[in-house]
């Protein structure tokens, strides 16, 4: 097994249409979660992977992991008899622009505990992913991420980690010694600009990878939007421009960054392969609506890289 991803799937509503959430008449269901994103990414790639967390007894959680199989995803789930699969609501506004509420409290999600885990897959795999999202989620949650990088660390497997902040769920007063914890535990740790900031003080890129590569990562990747990425990695810079697409929905552009560069990780490329996949992973992702529904596979990227004709013949 290559990548386990751990971490939370929730079931997602999605307004059919612009305008006032009451005003409009229907909804499309779905479900998304960073960790899931991430995986159907890496499958997407050619990537053996595995989704990990607890799901409710529910449709919602029979939902998740059904798409998740259906893309090529293992699912090591534990079902709660007790607790719902969260939900999540996007709404679109305006053109252009989502809002999303999250409807978790006392979800199954927010009950994963270490008791929960396959550990032995961890220890098994060649990269677990995690995110800041799991950390957010509770006491539980957060044991599970530790007992989850314990069982890492002793079977030799890299330790993927994406800051992933969620300010709704919990303030920077108690997110941040959370996430420079796990981020000191980690070999590869990811952070968009604003959390780079929010973890060093620091607001240039290269002091903000320095502070976070002071913390004990090998590979630190900043992600930076329309900017680009900057990445270091066992002493290697290497920045990458972002590729110039329509976006249509930017949710899920991160996960799909990261779905690139730890498949290119995974596939022994070098620093600069890494971060060019990465970016044109999360460039892709932003050309359709969804968290996950365009991350890319191996062809679409040629594309992109070769600058083709964007009509299939």
């Amino acid at each position: 097994m290559s990548v386990v991803a751990l971490g939370e799937s929730l079931g997602l509503l999605v307004a059919s249409r612009i305008g006032r959430l009451e005003l409009v008449p229907t909804m499309d269901l779905g479900f998304g979660g960073a960790e899931s994103n991430v995986a159907i990414g890496l499958a997407r790639l050619g990537v053996p992977v595995t989704w990990m967390g607890r799901l409710g007894d529910d449709a919602l959680g029979r939902l998740v992991e059904r798409q998740l199989r259906a893309e090529g995803v293992g699912a090591a789930v534990t079902r709660d008899p007790e607790a719902p699969t969260a939900l999540m609501l996007k709404e679109r506004p305006t053109a252009g622009s989502s809002a999303v509420s999250y409807y978790r409290a006392g979800s199954a999600g927010s009950r994963l505990a270490p008791e929960h885990l396959d550990l032995d897959r961890i220890r098994d795999a060649r990269v677990l992913h995690v995110t800041g999202i799991t950390a957010a989620l509770g006491d539980a949650p957060r044991a599970a991420l530790d007992a989850a990088v314990d069982a890492a660390h002793g079977g030799g497997t890299i330790v993927s980690f994406d800051v992933n902040h969620r300010s709704r769920l919990w303030d920077a007063e108690r997110a941040v010694p959370a996430y420079r914890a796990l981020a000191a535990r980690a070999d590869v740790v990811f952070a968009g600009d604003d959390e780079a900031e929010l973890l060093t003080g620091e607001r240039d890129t290269d002091a903000q990878i320095a502070a976070l590569a002071a913390l004990g990562p090998a590979q630190v990747v900043v992600k930076r939007g329309a900017d680009g990425a900057t990445a270091l990695a066992d002493g290697e810079r290497a920045t990458q421009a972002a590729f110039p697409v329509h976006a249509v929905d930017t949710v899920g552009a991160g996960d799909a960054f990261v779905a690139g560069y730890l498949a290119e990780l995974l596939a022994g490329a070098s620093l600069a392969e890494r971060l060019r996949t990465a970016a044109a992973c999360g460039a892709l992702a932003c050309t359709a609506p969804g968290d996950w529904e365009a991350a890319p596979d191996r062809a679409a990227i040629a594309r992109l890289l070769v600058g083709g004709d964007p009509v299939q013949r």
